[in-house]
Protein backbone atom coordinates (compact mmCIF):
# COMPACT_ATOMS: atom_id res chain seq x y z
CA UNK A 1 0.00 0.00 0.00
CA UNK A 2 1.12 3.54 -1.04
CA UNK A 3 2.18 5.50 2.03
CA UNK A 4 -0.31 8.20 3.38
CA UNK A 5 -0.21 11.65 5.17
CA UNK A 6 -2.35 12.48 7.94
CA UNK A 7 -3.57 16.12 6.80
CA UNK A 8 -6.33 18.93 7.89
CA UNK A 9 -8.24 21.02 6.47
CA UNK A 10 -7.14 24.53 7.34
CA UNK A 11 -8.84 26.46 4.85
CA UNK A 12 -12.22 26.00 2.80
CA UNK A 13 -13.43 28.57 0.46
CA UNK A 14 -16.08 28.79 -2.94
CA UNK A 15 -13.81 29.44 -5.85
CA UNK A 16 -16.50 29.61 -7.84
CA UNK A 17 -20.60 28.35 -8.05
CA UNK A 18 -20.57 24.35 -7.37
CA UNK A 19 -16.72 24.45 -6.75
CA UNK A 20 -15.23 24.35 -3.37
CA UNK A 21 -11.06 25.33 -2.71
CA UNK A 22 -9.35 23.18 0.03
CA UNK A 23 -6.10 23.92 1.79
CA UNK A 24 -4.48 20.90 3.50
CA UNK A 25 -2.18 21.10 5.85
CA UNK A 26 -0.05 18.55 7.39
CA UNK A 27 -1.92 17.36 10.52
CA UNK A 28 1.26 17.47 12.22
CA UNK A 29 2.10 20.98 11.98
CA UNK A 30 5.30 19.71 9.71
CA UNK A 31 6.13 20.11 6.02
CA UNK A 32 4.31 18.06 2.89
CA UNK A 33 5.95 16.35 0.55
CA UNK A 34 7.42 18.92 -2.34
CA UNK A 35 5.74 17.98 -5.54
CA UNK A 36 5.99 19.30 -9.18
CA UNK A 37 3.74 20.78 -11.51
CA UNK A 38 0.51 18.70 -12.88
CA UNK A 39 0.60 16.56 -9.54
CA UNK A 40 -2.22 14.75 -7.97
CA UNK A 41 -2.82 13.11 -4.52
CA UNK A 42 -5.34 10.77 -3.90
CA UNK A 43 -7.61 11.92 -1.22
CA UNK A 44 -9.13 8.71 0.88
CA UNK A 45 -12.63 10.15 1.58
CA UNK A 46 -15.31 9.27 3.93
CA UNK A 47 -17.11 6.26 3.53
CA UNK A 48 -14.02 4.49 1.79
CA UNK A 49 -13.79 6.10 -1.33
CA UNK A 50 -10.06 7.18 -2.89
CA UNK A 51 -10.85 10.33 -5.34
CA UNK A 52 -7.37 12.33 -6.90
CA UNK A 53 -7.42 15.51 -7.07
CA UNK A 54 -4.76 17.77 -8.81
CA UNK A 55 -2.61 20.10 -6.80
CA UNK A 56 -2.98 23.91 -8.37
CA UNK A 57 -0.57 25.88 -5.74
CA UNK A 58 3.04 26.83 -6.83
CA UNK A 59 5.32 24.12 -6.71
CA UNK A 60 7.72 24.42 -3.91
CA UNK A 61 5.22 25.76 -1.16
CA UNK A 62 5.58 22.10 1.56
CA UNK A 63 3.49 24.40 3.98
CA UNK A 64 0.16 23.18 2.69
CA UNK A 65 -1.73 21.78 -0.25
CA UNK A 66 -4.54 23.62 -2.16
CA UNK A 67 -7.19 21.58 -4.02
CA UNK A 68 -10.70 22.26 -6.26
CA UNK A 69 -13.45 20.39 -6.23
CA UNK A 70 -16.56 20.71 -8.49
CA UNK A 71 -19.93 19.14 -7.42
CA UNK A 72 -20.96 16.76 -10.45
CA UNK A 73 -24.04 15.56 -10.33
CA UNK A 74 -23.03 12.32 -12.64
CA UNK A 75 -19.84 11.91 -10.23
CA UNK A 76 -19.63 8.66 -7.99
CA UNK A 77 -19.91 9.96 -5.17
CA UNK A 78 -16.48 11.54 -4.52
CA UNK A 79 -17.34 14.80 -4.94
CA UNK A 80 -20.40 15.34 -3.29
CA UNK A 81 -18.31 13.78 0.10
CA UNK A 82 -16.28 16.96 -0.74
CA UNK A 83 -18.49 19.33 -0.69
CA UNK A 84 -21.00 17.97 2.44
CA UNK A 85 -18.63 16.68 4.75
CA UNK A 86 -14.88 18.30 4.21
CA UNK A 87 -15.35 21.23 6.49
CA UNK A 88 -12.51 23.31 8.13
CA UNK A 89 -10.67 21.11 10.96
CA UNK A 90 -11.59 17.79 9.44
CA UNK A 91 -9.00 15.35 9.63
CA UNK A 92 -8.08 12.80 6.62
CA UNK A 93 -5.32 11.06 4.35
CA UNK A 94 -3.90 11.33 1.16
CA UNK A 95 -1.63 9.70 -0.74
CA UNK A 96 2.23 11.59 -1.25
CA UNK A 97 2.10 13.32 -5.24
CA UNK A 98 2.63 12.12 -7.64
CA UNK A 99 2.61 13.41 -11.47
CA UNK A 100 1.52 11.74 -14.73
CA UNK A 101 1.15 15.64 -16.42
CA UNK A 102 4.84 16.88 -15.75
CA UNK A 103 5.79 19.41 -17.78
CA UNK A 104 8.60 19.27 -21.06
CA UNK A 105 11.76 20.98 -19.58
CA UNK A 106 13.14 21.11 -23.34
CA UNK A 107 10.03 22.92 -24.75
CA UNK A 108 10.14 26.29 -26.20
CA UNK A 109 6.97 27.09 -25.52
CA UNK A 110 4.01 25.87 -23.14
CA UNK A 111 0.31 26.37 -24.77
CA UNK A 112 -1.90 25.38 -21.34
CA UNK A 113 -5.54 24.95 -22.54
CA UNK A 114 -8.01 24.24 -19.99
CA UNK A 115 -11.63 23.35 -19.59
CA UNK A 116 -13.31 24.13 -16.20
CA UNK A 117 -12.26 22.71 -13.27
CA UNK A 118 -9.33 21.40 -15.67
CA UNK A 119 -7.55 24.27 -15.18
CA UNK A 120 -6.13 23.12 -11.59
CA UNK A 121 -3.05 21.37 -12.92
CA UNK A 122 -2.35 24.16 -15.57
CA UNK A 123 -2.68 26.42 -12.61
CA UNK A 124 0.13 24.78 -11.27
CA UNK A 125 1.99 24.80 -14.16
CA UNK A 126 2.20 28.88 -15.08
CA UNK A 127 3.05 29.26 -11.83
CA UNK A 128 6.39 26.97 -12.11
CA UNK A 129 7.06 28.15 -15.98
CA UNK A 130 6.80 32.30 -14.68
CA UNK A 131 9.26 31.22 -12.07
CA UNK A 132 11.67 29.59 -14.12
CA UNK A 133 11.05 32.33 -16.67
CA UNK A 134 9.51 29.92 -19.57
CA UNK A 135 7.39 30.72 -22.06
CA UNK A 136 3.86 30.04 -22.16
CA UNK A 137 0.12 31.19 -22.55
CA UNK A 138 -2.70 29.85 -20.68
CA UNK A 139 -6.80 29.68 -22.32
CA UNK A 140 -9.07 28.54 -19.43
CA UNK A 141 -12.71 27.88 -21.76
CA UNK A 142 -15.93 27.20 -19.05
CA UNK A 143 -19.81 27.93 -19.36
CA UNK A 144 -20.15 30.98 -17.90
CA UNK A 145 -18.16 33.42 -15.55
CA UNK A 146 -19.98 32.67 -12.47
CA UNK A 147 -18.85 29.17 -13.34
CA UNK A 148 -14.95 30.11 -13.67
CA UNK A 149 -12.58 29.51 -10.65
CA UNK A 150 -9.62 31.79 -10.11
CA UNK A 151 -10.64 34.78 -11.94
CA UNK A 152 -9.64 36.97 -9.24
CA UNK A 153 -6.12 34.78 -8.31
CA UNK A 154 -5.09 34.84 -11.70
CA UNK A 155 -5.57 38.26 -12.32
CA UNK A 156 -3.62 39.21 -9.23
CA UNK A 157 -0.92 36.91 -10.73
CA UNK A 158 2.51 38.05 -12.37
CA UNK A 159 1.71 35.84 -15.16
CA UNK A 160 -2.14 38.00 -15.86
CA UNK A 161 -1.05 38.77 -19.47
CA UNK A 162 -0.32 35.34 -20.12
CA UNK A 163 -3.95 34.13 -19.23
CA UNK A 164 -7.31 34.52 -21.26
CA UNK A 165 -10.37 33.11 -20.41
CA UNK A 166 -13.38 32.20 -22.30
CA UNK A 167 -16.80 32.00 -21.83
CA UNK A 168 -19.03 30.28 -23.94
CA UNK A 169 -22.48 32.65 -22.99
CA UNK A 170 -20.05 35.49 -23.78
CA UNK A 171 -19.89 37.43 -26.65
CA UNK A 172 -18.74 35.78 -29.44
CA UNK A 173 -15.58 37.47 -29.96
CA UNK A 174 -13.97 36.15 -26.68
CA UNK A 175 -14.69 32.53 -27.27
CA UNK A 176 -11.25 30.40 -27.91
CA UNK A 177 -10.32 30.05 -31.47
CA UNK A 178 -8.87 26.94 -31.47
CA UNK A 179 -7.91 26.57 -34.58
CA UNK A 180 -6.27 30.02 -34.70
CA UNK A 181 -4.33 29.48 -31.60
CA UNK A 182 -2.67 26.16 -32.49
CA UNK A 183 -1.95 27.90 -35.67
CA UNK A 184 -0.26 30.58 -33.71
CA UNK A 185 1.80 28.84 -31.13
CA UNK A 186 5.68 28.97 -32.02
CA UNK A 187 7.54 25.86 -33.79
CA UNK A 188 8.20 23.54 -31.10
CA UNK A 189 5.64 24.60 -28.44
CA UNK A 190 3.89 21.93 -26.29
CA UNK A 191 0.26 21.76 -25.46
CA UNK A 192 -0.81 20.46 -22.49
CA UNK A 193 -4.67 20.14 -22.43
CA UNK A 194 -7.08 19.19 -18.85
CA UNK A 195 -10.81 19.63 -18.36
CA UNK A 196 -14.00 17.83 -19.36
CA UNK A 197 -13.85 14.09 -22.04
CA UNK A 198 -15.54 16.28 -24.58
CA UNK A 199 -13.18 19.32 -24.43
CA UNK A 200 -10.06 17.09 -24.29
CA UNK A 201 -11.04 15.18 -27.07
CA UNK A 202 -11.75 18.70 -29.46
CA UNK A 203 -8.73 19.86 -28.65
CA UNK A 204 -6.12 16.73 -29.45
CA UNK A 205 -8.34 15.88 -32.51
CA UNK A 206 -7.86 19.77 -33.62
CA UNK A 207 -4.06 19.52 -32.91
CA UNK A 208 -3.44 16.23 -34.47
CA UNK A 209 -5.29 17.33 -37.64
CA UNK A 210 -3.25 20.41 -37.75
CA UNK A 211 0.37 18.40 -37.68
CA UNK A 212 0.81 18.50 -33.97
CA UNK A 213 3.38 14.85 -33.65
CA UNK A 214 2.16 12.96 -30.34
CA UNK A 215 5.16 13.74 -28.16
CA UNK A 216 3.92 17.22 -28.09
CA UNK A 217 0.52 16.48 -26.86
CA UNK A 218 -0.38 15.72 -23.23
CA UNK A 219 -3.12 15.49 -21.49
CA UNK A 220 -4.51 14.84 -18.06
CA UNK A 221 -8.17 13.10 -18.07
CA UNK A 222 -10.15 13.28 -14.65
CA UNK A 223 -13.04 10.77 -15.28
CA UNK A 224 -13.57 7.56 -17.59
CA UNK A 225 -16.87 8.18 -20.81
CA UNK A 226 -19.12 6.31 -19.98
CA UNK A 227 -18.63 2.44 -21.89
CA UNK A 228 -20.99 0.35 -23.59
CA UNK A 229 -20.67 -2.70 -21.45
CA UNK A 230 -23.70 -4.76 -22.84
CA UNK A 231 -21.41 -6.76 -25.51
CA UNK A 232 -18.65 -7.78 -23.39
CA UNK A 233 -17.83 -11.55 -22.63
CA UNK A 234 -15.21 -13.30 -20.42
CA UNK A 235 -12.09 -13.89 -21.04
CA UNK A 236 -8.46 -15.49 -19.50
CA UNK A 237 -5.74 -14.21 -17.97
CA UNK A 238 -2.39 -15.77 -17.69
CA UNK A 239 0.39 -14.93 -15.51
CA UNK A 240 3.49 -15.68 -17.26
CA UNK A 241 5.65 -15.91 -14.12
CA UNK A 242 3.31 -18.83 -12.61
CA UNK A 243 1.53 -20.58 -15.55
CA UNK A 244 -1.73 -19.42 -14.03
CA UNK A 245 -5.18 -18.95 -15.25
CA UNK A 246 -7.74 -16.76 -13.83
CA UNK A 247 -10.75 -16.42 -15.71
CA UNK A 248 -13.03 -13.15 -15.94
CA UNK A 249 -16.16 -13.03 -16.00
CA UNK A 250 -18.77 -10.74 -18.32
CA UNK A 251 -19.77 -8.90 -15.67
CA UNK A 252 -16.31 -8.51 -13.75
CA UNK A 253 -13.46 -6.46 -14.63
CA UNK A 254 -9.62 -7.62 -15.19
CA UNK A 255 -8.39 -6.39 -11.98
CA UNK A 256 -11.34 -7.19 -10.01
CA UNK A 257 -10.34 -10.97 -10.99
CA UNK A 258 -6.54 -10.28 -10.25
CA UNK A 259 -7.14 -9.00 -6.72
CA UNK A 260 -9.88 -12.06 -5.88
CA UNK A 261 -7.19 -14.52 -6.90
CA UNK A 262 -4.92 -12.87 -4.66
CA UNK A 263 -2.25 -10.83 -6.82
CA UNK A 264 -1.16 -7.24 -5.31
CA UNK A 265 -2.16 -5.18 -8.05
CA UNK A 266 -1.79 -1.31 -6.77
CA UNK A 267 -4.51 0.49 -7.89
CA UNK A 268 -6.37 3.98 -7.54
CA UNK A 269 -9.04 5.68 -10.07
CA UNK A 270 -10.53 2.16 -12.02
CA UNK A 271 -11.40 4.42 -14.51
CA UNK A 272 -8.42 4.00 -16.78
CA UNK A 273 -7.03 7.56 -16.74
CA UNK A 274 -4.43 7.61 -13.68
CA UNK A 275 -1.59 4.21 -14.87
CA UNK A 276 -1.56 3.07 -11.57
CA UNK A 277 -2.54 -0.60 -12.45
CA UNK A 278 -0.61 -0.84 -15.38
CA UNK A 279 0.23 -4.08 -16.30
CA UNK A 280 2.40 -5.56 -18.83
CA UNK A 281 0.88 -7.85 -21.47
CA UNK A 282 3.43 -10.70 -23.09
CA UNK A 283 1.34 -12.62 -25.45
CA UNK A 284 -2.72 -12.04 -26.54
CA UNK A 285 -4.63 -8.32 -27.79
CA UNK A 286 -6.12 -6.34 -25.47
CA UNK A 287 -9.18 -4.81 -25.65
CA UNK A 288 -7.62 -0.37 -24.46
CA UNK A 289 -10.67 0.92 -23.10
CA UNK A 290 -8.56 3.50 -20.79
CA UNK A 291 -7.66 7.29 -21.38
CA UNK A 292 -3.99 6.89 -20.25
CA UNK A 293 -2.11 5.13 -23.21
CA UNK A 294 -1.38 7.15 -26.51
CA UNK A 295 -2.54 6.16 -29.51
CA UNK A 296 1.23 4.62 -30.14
CA UNK A 297 1.67 2.60 -26.80
CA UNK A 298 -2.29 1.17 -27.49
CA UNK A 299 -1.01 -0.33 -30.81
CA UNK A 300 1.82 -1.81 -29.23
CA UNK A 301 -0.73 -4.45 -27.16
CA UNK A 302 2.21 -4.54 -24.69
CA UNK A 303 0.70 -3.30 -21.74
CA UNK A 304 -2.64 -2.35 -20.52
CA UNK A 305 -5.01 -1.41 -17.53
CA UNK A 306 -7.20 -4.35 -16.22
CA UNK A 307 -9.33 -1.78 -14.35
CA UNK A 308 -11.28 -1.06 -17.43
CA UNK A 309 -9.77 -2.90 -20.38
CA UNK A 310 -10.06 -6.05 -21.35
CA UNK A 311 -9.34 -8.73 -24.23
CA UNK A 312 -10.07 -8.95 -27.75
CA UNK A 313 -8.36 -12.31 -27.87
CA UNK A 314 -9.26 -15.69 -25.61
CA UNK A 315 -6.61 -15.20 -23.47
CA UNK A 316 -4.05 -12.19 -22.22
CA UNK A 317 -0.74 -13.21 -21.10
CA UNK A 318 0.76 -10.70 -18.29
CA UNK A 319 4.05 -10.43 -17.56
CA UNK A 320 3.38 -10.70 -13.52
Amino acid sequence: MSTTIRVRIADRREEARDICGLDLVAADGGALPAFTAGAHIDVHLPGGLVRQYSLYNAPGETGRYRIAVLRDAASRGGSAAVHDQLLPGTELHIGTPRNLFALQASAPHHLLLAGGIGITPLLAMAEQLWAQGEAFDLHHCTRSRERTPFIAHTAAAPFAARVQHHHDDGAPGQRLDLAATLAQAPAGTHLYVCGPTGFMDAVLSAARTAGWPEERLHREYFAAAPADTSGDGGFELEIASTGRVIPVSAGQSALAALLAAGLDIPMSCEQGVCGTCLTGVKAGTPDHRDQYLTPEERAENNQFLPCCSRASSPRLVLDL
